[in-house]
This record gives C-alpha cells, structure tokens and sequence, in this order.
C-alpha cells in the first residue's frame, strides 16, 4: 500500500489560504516518500474551500514525480468538455503524471449552484463520464448524447501518455456504484470516511465479480482510499476536539460514527487502522491532514507509517 497527500484545499482554524501553504505540503510529501498529491473538488462547502485543479496546477513545479490525482471533479457540473481540457493542461504540464478522478458528487449545493437538479445526477453523470472518456481518449468518440455535445473537432493538444488518461471513477461501494466503476473506469476510489475497511474489503470483492462480468481483469485493477482525515495526537483532549469540534461540524456527521473511521488520534491507533486496510486489498490511501500539512505528515512518517503492515509492498 502507497500513501498520497491531499492538497489543503480548505481551512483549518487561522491557517488561511495561499500558494506557500500548498507548496509546503508538497515539500513535506516529496521529502516523506509520499508517491500522490491529489485534489477534490466542491464549488461550495461550509467553509470556504480552493478549486481543486488550480491547485494542482499551482504546485506543478513543486511535485518532483508525484502523480497527480483529481480526487474527485465534477464532471457533470463542469462539463466534459471544459473538464477535458483542464485534465489534458495539466496532464501535459506535468510529463503525464495525471489520474483523472471523477464523481457525481454528493452535495446538492454544488448542483444547486450550476442549476442541473440533484435528483438527476446520475443520468448527468453516466454521459458526461462516457464523453470525458472519449476526449481523454480512453474510449472511442461516440455521437449520442443528450445533455453534453461531443465536440466536431478534436480537442488539442492530447494526452501526454499513449492510451490517454486514466480515468477512475469515486464510490462509496454500493452495487450500482461499483458496476459503473466495472463498466465505465480504470480504477476505483473509495471514501474513508464512508467505509470500514471491512466494507472496503466487501465492496472490493463485489468489484471483481463486476469486472469478471464485464470481462475485464480484475486483479490488474486499481484502486485508492481517498479523504482520510489524519491527526496524529497522544493527546485525548486534543483528538477530541479535532473529531467533535472540527470535523463532525464540518462533515455533518456524528463524531462517533467519525472516531473508528478516520485517522485521528494516537500513532498506534492510526497504524491499526490502515493496516487493516492494507490487508483488506486497499492499494494507496490519500491523508488529509486536519490543519498543519507539513507537521502532521512529518509526524505521519516518523510515527505511524514505519509500523503499518503492508506499506510499501
């Protein structure tokens, strides 16, 4: 299992927002033997939050060979066409370092703000996946669809890498989200906070009989754990206030439902976790450091990684 890094695309208490803070969390991942910095995506969230692919654009000179992870854009809110040009930018820029991570989505202000109704998001999602598909050419072009034009022209220039862009697609693992992960991605995202890793191994397993149905090979495919929120603390006082003072409020959850989930806590507690996850088959997990990247990841490195079994593998 490989670790990746989260851009802080949000704020934490008085840290702000500006370009050295993102540069400092990918000098801390370089130097800690990170091999992922990655970015999410919101137009909207309950506290001010960074668009995501400037942000990676913003920290190209800085990734060393990092790949480069969207984890996820809203295909269907920023369309295929636009998002398809971002991708290939940055997928040029950077050497072709690029994952091309997309989701519907799960927040009904997002689409809110753009005005294609919530309640529709998966039809939006299905076609825009399969025209984004075609212009990062992972897929021949086709001409029918409903709600997003493929264009008449090619779209210049292309992908760095032959083949195109590895397009992976987000699920939470339930039976409709993974069998559009078999059918229409090149690999799978899963969300920490939504998932055990019980349930990751689960839904894993439901994957590749999907992807056995699709006759595709299911043990060449990719997959990650993205949005692990990480604190490393021996203070209990301290972890506390992270989970119900911090998180819960911002993620709308109970911090119980939070507390076993999610990387925050003592060393020992978070080397248990991910190497239940290693065991379950996860294959990278992305950190999120709750404020401080470059301290808590340097913690991470010297603390927890060393110990979790599987890591590095």
């Amino acid at each position: 299992m490989d670790l990746g890094v989260h851009l802080p695309l949000m704020e934490f208490g008085d840290e702000g927002q500006s370009l050295a803070r993102l540069q400092a969390t990918v000098d801390a991942a370089r130097a800690g033997g990170f091999t992922t910095v990655s970015a999410n995506d919101h137009f909207i969230f309950s506290t001010p939050w960074l668009d995501g692919p400037t942000a990676l654009a913003a920290v190209l000179e800085r990734s060393g060979q990092l790949t480069l992870a969207t984890t996820i854009s809203l295909v269907a809110l920023r369309g295929p066409v636009p998002l398809a040009k971002t991708l290939v930018a940055l997928d040029v820029l950077s050497g072709g370092r690029l994952i091309a991570g997309v989701g519907p989505g799960s927040s009904r202000r997002d689409y809110d703000a753009v005005g294609i109704p919530f309640d529709d998001r998966w039809n939006h999602f299905d076609e825009a996946v399969t025209v984004l598909r075609a212009l990062l050419g992972r897929a021949p072009a086709s001409r029918r669809t409903r709600l997003y034009p493929m264009p008449d022209e090619q779209l210049l220039p292309s992908p760095v890498r032959p083949g195109g862009i590895p397009l992976w697609i987000g699920s939470w693992g339930s039976p409709a989200g993974l069998r559009r992960v078999a059918r229409l991605a090149d690999g799978w995202l899963a969300s920490a906070y939504n998932a055990t890793p019980e349930q990751f191994a689960t839904a894993r397993k439901h994957l590749s009989a999907e992807l056995t149905a699709c006759d595709r090979p299911a043990y060449s495919f990719p997959n990650a754990l993205v949005t692990m929120w990480t604190y490393v603390t021996e203070d209990r006082s301290e972890r506390d206030h992270v989970l119900e003072n911090v998180l819960a409020p911002l993620l709308n959850r109970d911090p119980e439902d939070l507390r076993d989930r999610l990387c925050i806590g003592p060393a020992a507690h978070c080397t248990e976790l991910l190497s239940r996850y290693a065991q379950s088959g996860c294959q990278r997990v992305d950190l999120w450091p709750v404020g401080d990247s470059p301290r808590q990841l340097e913690r991470f490195v010297t603390r927890v990684a060393p110990h979790i079994d599987g890591i590095y593998e």
